[in-house]
């Protein structure tokens, strides 16, 4: 495993309108010179959050797709984000990672927003996943998920630990601002794991605003890179492999871990 550089972009949103974020994201593409291993935009990049599935849902063969496959081969960097996906009768808020060979790994948010009755329209995702990038297992997460410790919960078997790195896409409101921050620390020092948090800034649809707040936690808690709050930022990290390894050998917290299984 070797250092892991990653690309977090913290941005406003335009509400509902594809059109528009898809224009404005290329612009912020286009000033990554150095991409590094990974970029990752905020939760629903295209449309903001919204169980809107109407005027925002798209197929897998749908315009945000082509764009995020277009722009991770352009990049030559796989490129994280979700949106509204349509399959069938069911709509999720997929996770999608596309590669620059053009193929596409998943995962759909376990945890639906009760307070938007997200889950009254959108259909819940029953599986973890894991997404492999240079040698790194990174564990990708979607907003509301991040409050479930026991859906995240790393393992270590076999002198091998599960995950490396948990990543969080989010459209989180300011005035839980305190709880994400104190959310994604605990996370880190949970898993003995590197996380990161990407979350959007302004006013959405409905004059809830968002602070951001995006940041990259070291496996012991401690910040190691964290955007403005409130302003649109690009930020660019590098995970050290060696770090990891060396706390994970001298703090062997995984070989007192729990051990359970969850039931979907």
């Amino acid at each position: 495993m070797q250092d892991l550089t990653v690309t977090l972009i913290q941005t406003n949103l335009f509400w509902e309108d594809p059109g528009k974020n898809l224009k404005h994201f290329t612009e912020l593409l286009n000033r990554i010179s150095e991409p590094g291993d990974l970029i990752l935009l905020p939760e629903m990049f295209n449309t903001g959050f919204t169980i809107n599935t109407t005027c925002c849902g798209e197929s897998m063969e749908g315009p945000a797709i082509k764009f995020l496959k277009e722009k991770s081969k352009e990049k030559n960097t796989p490129i994280m984000a979700t949106l509204i996906i349509g399959e069938g009768n069911d709509f999720f808020n997929r996770l999608v990672c596309a590669f620059p060979d053009g193929h596409l790994e998943t995962y759909d948010k376990r945890h639906l927003f009760r307070l938007v009755e997200e889950y009254k329209i959108l259909k819940g995702g029953e599986k973890r996943t894991l997404i492999n990038i240079n040698g790194w297992n990174i564990m990708p997460l979607i907003c509301y998920d991040l409050r479930f410790p026991v859906w995240s919960k790393n393992t270590y078997e076999d002198n091998k630990y599960e995950y490396d790195l948990l990543v969080c896409l989010a459209n989180w409101p300011n005035v839980r601002a305190h709880a994400w921050k104190t959310l994604l620390v605990a996370r880190a020092i949970d898993n003995q794991s590197y996380t990161i948090g990407v979350n959007r800034v302004g006013d959405d649809g409905n004059g809830i605003y968002h602070s951001g707040d995006s940041m990259v936690t070291d496996a012991k808690g401690q910040i190691v890179a964290a955007a403005e709050a409130g302003k649109q930022e690009i930020i660019t990290v590098t995970l050290s492999a060696q770090e990891l390894r060396q706390y994970r050998e001298s703090f062997t917290v995984g070989l007192d871990w729990d051990t359970f299984t969850i039931n979907n």
